[in-house]
């Protein structure tokens, strides 16, 4: 695979600093460029982001003192300079929609880990285990845009990433019908560590703005089909969600109650993560975790400080695989959010497209 040149847009925001990390020794991509607001440009990324850094790693050396450019003033600039970039700013979704369009529209692809364009019917929305054919779409995009290479494609919000791959297999097999789910999320998915936001401490607050219909609504078109110019959301499964913050640093959990058409066993359920691979696993992508989705029989497991970093925190915990009384199922899911759920979720798709072609 030939080396890519890549920039991160809102390179200094916790996403941005995660994407740094995960890029730093990337076997495919070179990180040229970093973007951020206006009053981030032209300071070394060291000096903009100071002691806002939050990673439990070091700043990379070799991006310490790369001077950090505007990604709203220096779009034609950045476009040139690299093949694609990663884009996690942090602005009102009317601003990022039209900050990632002006980006394609430059012919500069853009992976994001943005919600603005999820809902964008010809913009691909992947999780690369479970919808890389979604990717199919690109050409009507870049045709809408009037581009020859400029497209955006997008990951899905953080935390679907810990129970939909456990549910999607079981979908095409045994006909998910209902699935109720309840979320605890860390505070890093608002951004924020125990000391920027004190009030985290000792607390649960049952509110998370505009993430439970992201929980309900998501789902649907990581299920639905390419059809002509757009991508048709499913019908189905019929989700409903509650979604809880909760004092964690890192690692969204899931407890998933599911209907199914057929009902299966619970060895038959197992069966099914044990032996389910995607196109990451079959390629043998850099971030593909070599087990994507990995169930504990201990009554106990999985628990978030143990578990979140599994296979670079790429991989998907399941454990407590039980019978409901009102449901067929239940059990709980867990991912690290801004690994799998975020930055890392975002490379992957970024590694999926390359060997694709799509950056080509």
């Amino acid at each position: 695979m030939k080396k890519y040149k890549v920039g991160i847009i809102g390179a200094t925001g916790m996403v941005g600093q995660r994407f740094a990390t995960l890029l730093a020794d990337h076997p495919w991509f070179d990180v040229t460029v970093l973007a951020a607001s206006a009053r981030s440009a032209g300071k070394t990324y060291r000096e903009a982001v100071g002691k806002r850094w939050c990673m439990d790693t070091p700043i990379p050396g070799n991006l310490a003192d790369l001077v950090v450019r505007s990604a709203a003033d220096d779009i034609a600039e950045i476009a040139a300079a690299v093949d694609f970039v990663f884009c996690a700013v942090d602005m009102k979704k009317d601003e990022i929609k039209a900050l990632e369009e002006a980006y394609a529209k430059a012919e500069c692809p853009v992976v994001s880990n943005n919600s603005a364009n999820r809902f964008t019917p010809d913009v691909p929305m992947v999780i690369p285990e479970l919808n890389s054919d979604h990717t199919a779409i690109i050409p009507a995009q870049r045709k809408r845009l009037g581009t020859k290479r400029g497209f955006i494609a997008v990951k899905s919000n953080c935390s679907l990433q810990s129970y939909v791959p456990a549910l999607y297999p079981l979908h095409a097999q045994f006909g998910v019908k209902d699935v109720l789910v309840c979320t605890y999320q860390a505070i890093s998915g608002a951004g924020k560590t125990f000391e920027t936001w004190p009030e985290m401490n000792d607390n649960v607050i049952p509110f998370i703005g505009g993430e439970e219909e992201k929980s309900e609504q998501e789902p649907l078109k990581i299920w639905g089909k390419v059809e002509g110019d757009r991508i048709v959301p499913a019908a189905s499964p019929a989700f409903t969600a509650q979604c809880i913050r909760v004092p964690v640093s890192n690692g969204h959990m899931g407890a998933v109650f599911v209907r199914f058409e057929k009902k299966p066993t619970i060895e038959q359920i197992k069966e099914v993560w044990q032996n389910f691979k995607g196109y990451p696993q079959e390629k043998q992508l850099p971030h593909a975790p070599k087990q994507f989705l990995h169930y504990f029989e201990e009554d106990n497991m999985p628990q978030t400080r143990l578990q979140r970093d599994l296979e670079g925190g790429m991989a998907v915990s399941i454990g407590r695989l039980r019978p409901d009384t009102q449901y067929d199922y239940k059990f709980v899911c867990l991912s690290h959010n801004t690994l799998r759920g975020a930055a890392g979720g975002a490379v992957l798709l970024a590694e999926q497209l390359c060997a694709q072609g799509y950056m080509d």
